[in-house]
């Protein structure tokens, strides 16, 4: 009998063993090689293999943390396929939480600096490549409630879990082992230069990779494993060197900032997994799939070896019904209270109204909302959140630490064109903050064709229902003269000037994040000099045509475009109502002087106008393929504005179309109407990253469009008589400093055909008197 029982006391040595078996697995860092993890934790469910314990550094202690607190594989990787997710680790938020309403008119800056003001000027450059707003607030979307059920310590996490960060000031490698589990993952990923450091146990953080990218030693000295499972997608290896100097320097940032991955860290019995990543980069985040299947693959090629060590098993029964247990303990994300610090308590108020509900709670739709306003404020240099848990109420606390400035923004900009249409632009802004918040701004736009300087000040009201009260006063100069192009010479240039002045109260409230309504008040004067035969001699006075009035409008705009100038995603629409009335005054040139001449004195002409006008334009791109976009722009002007002294008069002051951006640079007498339906097709063909082929095609129909009658006389054309068309076809290539577009543009007008357009920058110009 003793036999037997030592055998039965040995087989049952044996299972006990097994069942006791620990598996740690550790995750390095690697930029976004490191979304092949996700393919190392599909393979290993997958094939029933424990995981209890994880450690990781960078982008490998994001993949451990979501995996810790309770996301499956397979949900990690629809995350990480989603396009939340790129936006994310790109610093770019969707417009649903821009917040249209703060948005300034657009212009044609290029690049910012700041001025801060302290005891001196301060010339302050933007510290971080990648904007950390969204990502900040998706990584508290995504382990808060982890943290909560696990009260802030990491190893009541659905596996134990530790990440690492680097103390830079000490050069000193830090266990994030308790706390925000948010902020720990957002501390072990600050990529120096690329992301704002945080602030953990009071000291500056950086990418845990700088010290310890690969933590098997972590694994081992706080859990002390059975057996390790080592992933690493740096590839900064010890017996590696590039052969490429181009290869190299596309790589300088994992070899200036990664430690070594040391793969003998995972002990003799242990598997170090390396997927074969050298032709993929660290900052490309786009080939989701394609990495995260060459993790997978290199961990189904190592299977027989995890096998042959590790007994246990966990069936995918088991598994799941561990993780929805520890999922269903989550505390829904219910919030009673937003605290602010980092500010005085006069800009303290300000921020709390931006939260303000009728509701004794919130809910993350409210938060979010909140949190994208506040960003949206230039007043604020730093935004940061945070959320704790308070179990007494079983909600959340949703806390902001924001650091404001009296600052000053400075704007550079312009274009560079192939026609006599470049020009510089300069603006200036200043911000301050109290219990309401100010911004006092100025911009200057100078070169042959525009000039323009406006003045503006804003003063915003954070109550219940956001208001903004603001005034402009704009100078606006247009010269149409000797506009022509270099490729295709203009044969008949437009003898025309236009000056214009608005002084301008603007009102303005939100509707929805995206759009906003304002009512503006303006006193307008308009010059315009022109030649009624569109001839000029040496000597000739000019025709002049001033109009001074008053001009009040209601406006509703919506804008949700990707880019202020060639979108290809988005919406974008307007309806403003307008009232115009005031005096004009007609000064006749030489050319026709002779047949106004009174007793030998110039006769001026003076009457009084009046009239309504309501404006409806839409954009949208509807459609997308890969490599394909479409979209619309549709335009509509109903108007009974009267008909003016003489044919260049009435059309100077009519409403116009423009179709394609280089129509503002342009006098087009077929597209401008008292009244007209207008709209066009654009097809965008991505051929390459931000290289674009645009085509595009537009319809004008005027329904009160202006005939010339004799040398001067206007009158109304018959409605709907005639339609014009437009188009271009050109490629535009997206850069961090402006667009590059070289087009082909054609018109049906019979001053301006056809012409070929090149230039760097924004052809944007601050809006005319009567737009």
């Amino acid at each position: 009998m003793q036999p037997i029982k030592l055998l039965i006391f040995i087989l049952f040595a044996c299972v006990f063993n097994v069942n006791a078996q620990k598996v740690g697995l550790v995750l390095s860092g690697g930029g976004a090689k490191g979304l092949a993890h996700i393919g190392t934790l599909k393979a290993l469910e997958e094939n029933n293999i424990p995981i209890d314990y994880i450690t990781g550094t960078s982008m490998g202690g994001i993949v451990g943390a979501m995996y810790a607190a309770g996301y499956s594989p397979s949900q990690i990787e629809k995350i990480a396929l989603s396009s939340d997710f790129q936006d994310w680790v790109g610093g770019k938020y969707k417009s649903d939480y821009s917040y249209y309403f703060q948005k300034n008119t657009a212009n044609a800056a290029i690049l910012t600096a700041k001025l801060s003001i302290d005891t001196s000027l301060r010339l302050n450059f933007r510290q971080n490549l990648v904007n950390d707003i969204p990502l900040n607030f998706a990584l508290l979307e995504l382990f808060s409630q982890a943290s909560a059920i696990s009260k802030d310590n990491f190893e009541n996490l659905f596996v134990p879990y530790r990440c690492m960060v680097s103390d830079v000031l000490s050069q000193k490698s830090i266990i994030m082992k308790n706390g925000s589990l948010a902020e720990a993952v957002r501390g072990t990923m600050t990529v120096p230069l690329v992301y704002r450091p945080i602030k953990l146990e009071n000291k500056y953080v950086f990418d845990g990779g700088l010290y310890n990218n690969f933590p098997a030693d972590v694994m081992k000295n706080e859990f002390k494993p059975d057996f390790i499972i080592g992933a690493n997608v740096s590839s900064k290896t010890f017996n590696e060197y590039p052969k490429n100097d181009d290869k190299l320097m596309n790589r300088f940032l994992v070899y200036m900032f990664l430690s070594k991955s040391d793969s003998t860290l995972v002990g003799e019995n242990g598997v170090y997994i390396q997927p074969d990543l050298i032709d993929y980069n660290v900052t490309n985040f786009a080939p989701v799939a394609e990495l995260i299947k060459k993790g997978y693959d290199a961990t189904i090629a190592d299977m027989d070896n995890i096998k042959k060590t590790v007994k246990r098993r966990v069936t995918p029964k088991e598994l799941a019904t561990k993780r929805a247990s520890f999922n269903d303990r989550k505390p829904d994300l219910v919030f009673s209270n937003v605290t602010v610090s980092g500010v005085n308590s006069q800009q303290k108020k300000y921020i709390e109204r931006l939260f303000k509900s009728d509701q004794a709670t919130f809910n993350l739709k409210d938060i979010k909302t909140g949190y994208y306003k506040l960003v949206a404020d230039e007043t604020f240099e730093t935004v940061y959140p945070k959320i704790s848990y308070q179990a007494q109420t079983d909600s959340y606390n949703f806390e902001i630490v924001a650091q404001p400035k009296k600052s000053f923004k400075i704007d550079f900009g312009g274009n560079i064109s192939s026609r006599p249409i470049s020009n510089v632009y300069l603006g200036l802004q200043y911000n301050y903050l109290n219990r309401k918040a100010y911004t006092f701004g100025a911009n200057f736009y100078s070169g042959r064709f525009y000039e323009s300087a406006q003045l503006s000040g804003r003063i915003d009201y954070p109550s219940g229902l956001p208001l903004f009260l603001a005034a402009e006063l704009t100078y606006n100069h247009w010269n149409y003269y000797n506009t022509s192009q270099i490729f295709i010479e203009n044969p008949k240039p437009v003898y025309i000037e236009q000056g214009d002045r608005k002084i301008d109260i603007k009102l303005g409230m939100p509707l929805n994040r995206n759009a906003r309504l304002t009512l503006s008040a303006a006193f307008i004067n308009n010059n315009d000099s022109y030649s009624p035969t569109n001839t000029f001699r040496v000597g000739d006075v000019l025709d002049r045509t001033v109009f001074n009035g008053l001009r009040t409008s209601l406006y509703f705009e919506q804008n949700s475009l990707n880019r202020k100038q060639y979108a290809d995603r988005g919406h974008s629409s307007l309806l403003s109502l307008n009232f115009s009335t005031g005096k004009e005054n007609y000064t006749p040139g030489n050319i026709f002087r002779s047949t106004t001449l009174t007793n030998n004195q110039l006769t001026v002409f003076r009457k009084f106008r009046e009239w309504a006008h309501i404006k409806i334009s839409d954009e949208r791109y509807f459609y997308h393929s890969k490599k394909y976009t479409l979209g619309y722009a549709a335009e509509a002007v109903i108007s009974n504005q009267p008909l003016f002294n003489n044919y260049y008069a009435t059309l100077l002051t009519a409403p116009a179309f423009y179709p394609i951006n280089d129509s503002k640079s342009l006098f087009l007498e077929n597209f401008r109407a008292s009244s007209y339906l207008a709209g066009g097709v654009k097809n965008i063909y991505n051929l390459k990253h931000n290289l674009d082929l645009r085509v595009e095609g537009y319809a004008f129909i005027p329904y009160k469009g202006f005939e010339q009658k004799g040398l001067q006389g206007v009158g109304y054309a018959k409605a709907f008589s005639k339609w014009h068309y437009a188009g271009t076809a050109g490629l535009v290539y997206h850069t961090p400093v402006g667009p590059i577009s070289f087009s082909y543009n054609l018109y049906d007008d019979p001053l301006k055909r056809n012409g070929v357009l090149l230039h760097l920058g924004y052809l944007i110009y601050n809006k005319r008197s009567i737009e």
